[in-house]
């Protein structure tokens, strides 16, 4: 819903949706990893031979880390090296742009071979990872060089799990701020406040948990959980907590009011959002595009 542009680079393909998947977690090492080659560092290379080729996902752990594991349904910072194991050449590397991918490992949201093969795995751990066509894309992928009947090897540095909820120092709200409105702990929507402004010309914000993490830029890519409803006292369009999928997407893909008012704002706090149409989706072909907005969104990592 949140998105109003396109990526087109490796990983909104990666993140794209994929036909269902057992969530089990591999680790024979049948599948040839052995033969594969990693150097050491903070930049590693891997080294594939041409023709390799699986026909199960399977992982060798390369150094295992010491942190909590990693479960089916969990959000992870992970930075990879991909290679296509028909050409043994690289097709993606993280680690030299430092830009490390966040992405929830549930059915349906990732690559069946991300969910198998980091499940089960813990943070800091680095881990190669076999996947067979039938558990990566399920359709060829051009601009990427690779076949459908493909194979491929990752290299994945797992660097975190990302938290599931805003953590900080609750701070006191205006009485013009909407107020999240709580089901089982989890923001379900907001309540109009007693001076709220029923037409706002500009997007308007306010921090109702103040976290402790870096300020966020506006070229990061957020993990955010969050919930939409109609302003003042309409129904709820949109909720990551609904659906039990975070949002995991670059801040400068998602609607204006966003870009605006996260900016600067710190990692770990729940911040409440007021967008006039101007600034969500006025001019697109959404059915939301007359209506004024409001968000609760927790600001859970970013990269």
């Amino acid at each position: 819903m949140l998105r109003i542009v396109n990526r087109t680079i490796v990983r909104s393909v990666v993140l794209g949706v994929v036909s269902a998947v057992a969530l089990t977690a591999c680790g024979s090492d049948d599948s040839g990893l052995s033969s594969v080659t990693v150097s050491k560092g903070k930049t590693p290379t891997v080294k594939v031979d041409k023709g390799f080729a699986t026909d199960k996902t399977d992982t060798r752990v390369v150094a295992e880390g010491s942190g909590d594991e990693i479960k089916s349904g969990d959000v992870v910072k992970v930075n990879y090296v991909a290679v296509n194991g028909r050409t043994g050449k690289q097709f993606d590397n993280s680690f030299k742009a430092d830009t490390p991918l966040t992405a929830t490992l549930t059915e349906g949201s990732i690559l069946p071979g991300f969910v198998k093969g980091l499940t089960g795995q813990k943070v800091g751990t680095r881990v190669l990872v076999a996947i067979p066509p039938k558990d990566g894309f399920d359709s060829a992928q051009k601009t990427l060089g690779l076949k459908k009947s493909d194979s491929m090897v990752f290299l994945f540095d797992i660097v975190a799990k990302v938290p599931t909820e805003a953590s900080g120092t609750a701070k006191k709200l205006p009485a013009e701020a909407p107020k999240v409105v709580l089901k089982d702990g989890k923001p379900s929507g907001l309540k109009a406040g007693s001076k709220t402004v029923k037409n706002p010309k500009k997007s308007m914000s306010w921090v109702a948990i103040q976290g402790k993490g870096d300020k966020l830029k506006a070229n990061q890519t957020i993990s955010a959980q969050y919930v939409g409803q109609i302003f003042p006292k309409g129904k709820v369009f949109d909720s990551s907590w609904a659906s039990g999928k975070p949002l995991n997407q670059p801040l400068s893909g998602l609607i204006k009011c966003w870009q605006q008012q996260l900016v600067g704002k710190t990692i770990g706090s729940r911040v409440i959002l007021v967008c006039p149409a101007s600034t969500a989706y006025k001019g697109t072909e959404s059915e939301l595009k007359n209506d004024t907005l409001t968000f609760a969104i927790d600001l859970l990592d970013a990269s």
